[in-house]
């Protein structure tokens, strides 16, 4: 179906009928130009659920509604629940949403809301004694998700680099150490390039810490392992509210 604008004026009638729908804001900063050819070309082939952009600044109802914050926000929304939000949103974002949304017609049952994937992710992490390797496509569930759970140390790595291979002996010996406290995980920055926009790498290897959901700790450089032991009991011990995020 045709990519639908929404206004405060329509909202209620555009959606009374809809069960899948997904939501874009386009005010604030300004969307990718391949998430925007995405969506286009998504809202003209997927049959069944509803593609719709608003313009937060001209609909400040809508805005209120989804809790705008001058940020590009991408809203995958099920029977008049809006169920997961994608601030900043990617084009590879958008086939897990479909995905998502077309399971959940299919079987007439809304997919699981984010503290619902939070949970399960929680459920299912094990606990590492070893940095774990993980990629484009399980970032959000091993290091995100998991972070909820215990906090996250992220090595972004490449095999040519030499830095790299003196931390890697470190890692190791730190995750078996703290194993159930912290978890250890790895990006080959090669390998995962859409990882390497997203936190802009600029040199490897990088060292990020997530924790309740949050980036609270990013730096480029090798570390020693005093500093690495230093930041893991930083990590354990720092409180993290639900709205706050540092980089």
């Amino acid at each position: 179906m045709p990519l639908t604008t929404l206004t405060d004026a329509n909202f209620g009638s555009a959606t009374r009928d809809v069960a899948a729908l997904i939501l874009i804001t386009t005010g604030g900063d300004k969307l990718r130009g391949d998430f925007k050819t995405a969506f286009g070309k998504a809202a003209d082939e997927e049959e069944g659920i509803l593609f719709a952009q608003v313009d937060p600044d001209s609909n400040r109802d809508i805005a209120r509604r989804f809790d705008y914050q001058n940020k590009s926000l991408l809203i995958l929304w099920y029977r008049g629940q809006a169920l997961v939000r994608r601030s900043r949103p990617w084009a590879s974002d958008l086939p897990d949403f479909i995905r998502q949304l077309q399971d959940a017609l299919a079987a007439d049952a809304p997919p699981a809301s984010e503290d619902e994937q939070i949970d399960a992710a929680q459920d299912a992490a094990p606990v590492l004694d070893k940095p774990m390797d993980v990629t484009d496509a399980s970032f959000e569930a091993e290091a995100i998700l998991a972070s909820h759970e215990m906090p996250v140390l992220v090595d972004f790595w490449a095999e040519w680099c030499g830095p790299c291979r003196m931390v890697a002996p470190i890692l190791d010996k730190l995750a078996a150490e703290y194993a159930g406290q912290i978890r250890v995980v790895k990006v080959d920055t090669d390998a995962n390039p859409a990882l390497s926009q997203l936190f802009q790498i600029r040199s490897i290897p990088t060292i990020a810490v997530f924790k309740a959901g949050k980036l609270i700790f990013m730096q480029p450089g090798a570390l020693q392992e005093p500093h690495f032991r230093q930041l893991i009991q930083q990590a354990i011990e720092v409180e993290v509210p639900a709205d706050e995020a540092t980089a």
